[in-house]
């Protein structure tokens, strides 16, 4: 499908941004307004985690940006959920492809133009790498990387997949491709899901993208890693019983 011819969401969750938030938003829209979208919609996905004026100065922007939607969503009951609604509220509107980042910087905006070359480019979804291929680039913690890059090596080995990161965000599809991955069900309401999402693209035409992340400063705690053991094993089995 020609650039052109796309509706374009993007889709963002945030919580405390408000130290970059108005630079963020500017620098996405000046990438974005490079490529002839027909639409675009970017829906933020707000909730009670946001304590600070990252809902005010939204807001304020969305005054001035019609492409601006802040979705207010005391519902959440975890991060996972801000990603469904985003994600609920671009199909909704009517979008072909769905851009998915984080804020805050993590993910590089610079970057965006290659998630879209990926899909005018014909693949169904792309997928950001920060790690093993040329041009990728992490910058973290020590820790981080170990669990990231050792959560990728044990996702490949239990389920059959062969992504180069199986465990980061920032990612585009065709609305058909995500519509499939989220019939395929998410049930992680941890960080996981991101392999879920992963696992669950492994069979549609999938390609990669080299990123810069910056890794925010909170620690991952057991509980989110034992969200991830239980997710491989629920995986794996389904995946084993899909084969027979």
């Amino acid at each position: 499908m020609p650039v052109r011819d796309v509706d374009l969401a993007i889709v963002t969750p945030m919580a405390n941004e408000a130290a970059t938030v108005e630079r963020f938003v500017t620098e996405v829209l000046a990438v974005c307004e490079r490529f002839p979208f027909a639409r675009l919609r970017w829906f933020v996905i707000l909730d009670r985690v946001s304590t600070d004026t990252t809902g005010e100065q939204l807001q304020d922007i969305a005054a001035g940006e019609l492409r601006l939607k802040v979705v207010w969503a005391p519902e959440n009951r975890s991060v996972v959920d801000a990603y469904l609604r985003g994600y609920r509220e671009a199909l909704a509107w009517g979008a072909d492809w769905l851009l998915e980042l984080d804020a805050g910087f993590s993910h590089d905006p610079r970057s965006i133009p290659a998630f879209f070359k990926a899909l005018a480019d014909g693949h169904d979804c792309a997928f950001g790498v920060r790690f093993g291929l040329e041009g990728a680039r992490f910058d973290g913690s020590l820790k981080r990387r170990i669990v990231s890059q050792g959560g990728t090596w044990l996702a490949n080995r239990m389920l059959g997949t062969k992504m180069t990161d199986m465990t980061s965000g920032f990612e585009i599809f065709t609305a058909d491709a995500l519509r499939a991955i989220l019939d395929a069900g998410i049930e992680s309401r941890g960080p996981f899901f991101q392999t879920e999402i992963r696992t669950h693209a492994h069979e549609l035409n999938w390609t990669q993208v080299p990123i810069h992340y910056r890794s925010p400063s909170h620690a991952i705690g057991r509980s989110a890693l034992a969200d991830a053991f239980a997710g491989l094993k629920r995986l794996r089995a389904r995946r084993r019983t899909l084969r027979r």
